[in-house]
């Protein structure tokens, strides 16, 4: 029974000691991590010369291609080609029939020869006029001058009775369709029967023809590189479906403006005698860029993004300042950018995004 408040006078003695040798001062310390800058590493903008080769993904395509509509409306008769067939240069591919035509070219026909008539009739007349008048007296000056209008008026209506006869063969000659190029034809998409009329964009070709003895290869430059290529070189490329095969040729056009996707088009022609490169497949192109050209890098950590823009945080006298970037080719440690760095710059290397504009930097 004695013991135990001995005990507790001890132990709260024991407290007491601490307490007066160790005193926290929960102020300062509070104070002191509110007020610190945040420590972050700091590095610089690199510049370094520019990569030798761009890699870019490429699309082979014909040479030339055409999708075939006829020029009026009609039935298909007759077919003479199908998927595959190669032709060649004003080669018949089918033809068409419309009755209606042929009433046309006979009423034409018709017409013409009634004019020629009438045309002949007036000619003989003036003649017969023009001999009388010979005899002084017998023939009027205006009677004579009338029939000279006649047969030159009916003359001229012979004349363009003639054009149109032309006219309607030329169009007759529609139901004809011919191979406008030499080449192959690639897609069927009518029978013998079918109703057929001129078509527009959207609708379905009768056929589709594909010079495929010569290709284009079809490759997008981004926009920060699309003035850094080095045309005098040759580009060189390997197909998706053929790898190991190292194909090589000479930019051949540029479109010298960009698309909606902020690229250039570039194409090279590709010779394809053997046949053995098909329209449509992809290919590996490594495209050389000119020497001498620098760019500015730096550590891929630096890159903030997010969902409505891409930056790095540079530090200028102890501030952070957020300067939006462009990002080029990326290393396995380093990054392409673009944008308003200078070299040797000093910037952030591993930013979080929660910093700020103007925020104090360790």
């Amino acid at each position: 029974m004695k013991i135990k408040p001995i005990i507790i006078l001890s132990t709260a003695a024991l407290l007491a000691a601490c307490s007066n040798n160790h005193p926290v001062d929960m102020t300062k310390t509070t104070t002191g991590t509110k007020n610190s800058a945040p420590e972050n590493p700091v590095g610089v903008v690199a510049e370094r010369a520019l990569t030798n080769t761009l890699r870019v993904p490429g699309q082979l395509k014909s040479f030339n291609q055409v999708f075939i509509f006829p020029k009026v409306n009609g039935f298909v008769k007759n077919i003479y080609v199908d998927r595959g067939s190669v032709v060649h240069k004003g080669q018949l591919l089918m033809t068409l029939e419309a009755p209606e035509m042929e009433g046309q070219l006979q009423a034409a026909t018709s017409r013409y020869t009634q004019a020629q008539e009438n045309a002949a009739a007036s000619k003989e007349k003036y003649n017969r006029l023009k001999d009388a008048a010979k005899e002084p007296g017998s023939v009027s000056p205006l009677e004579l001058d009338n029939a000279l209008a006649r047969m030159k008026a009916d003359d001229a209506i012979a004349r363009s009775e003639q054009s149109n006869v032309t006219s309607v063969k030329a169009v007759q000659d529609y139901l004809n369709i011919r191979a406008p190029f030499d080449g192959t034809i690639t897609q069927r998409n009518v029978s013998p029967g079918a109703l057929v009329s001129p078509g527009k964009g959207a609708d379905q070709p009768m056929l589709i023809l594909q010079d495929t003895r010569k290709l284009r290869l079809e490759v997008y430059i981004p926009e920060d590189f699309a003035d850094k290529i080095d045309r005098k070189q040759q580009v060189s490329f390997v197909l998706n479906a053929m790898p190991g095969t190292t194909h090589k040729a000479k930019i051949s056009r540029a479109a010298n403006a960009l698309s909606g996707l902020r690229s250039e088009a570039v194409e090279i022609d590709v010779e394809n005698n053997d046949d053995t490169m098909k329209p449509g497949m992809y290919a590996e192109v490594t495209v050389p860029m000119q020497s001498g050209v620098k760019t500015l890098a730096v550590p891929n950590s630096a890159i903030v993004r997010s969902t409505e823009r891409e930056y790095v945080v540079t530090v200028d006298q102890g501030r952070a300042h957020l300067t939006d970037i462009k990002e080029g080719l990326a290393g396995r440690d380093s990054t392409e950018v673009f944008g308003a760095l200078k070299p040797g710059e000093q910037i952030m290397t591993k930013p979080s995004d929660e910093v700020k504009e103007g925020d104090a930097v360790k």
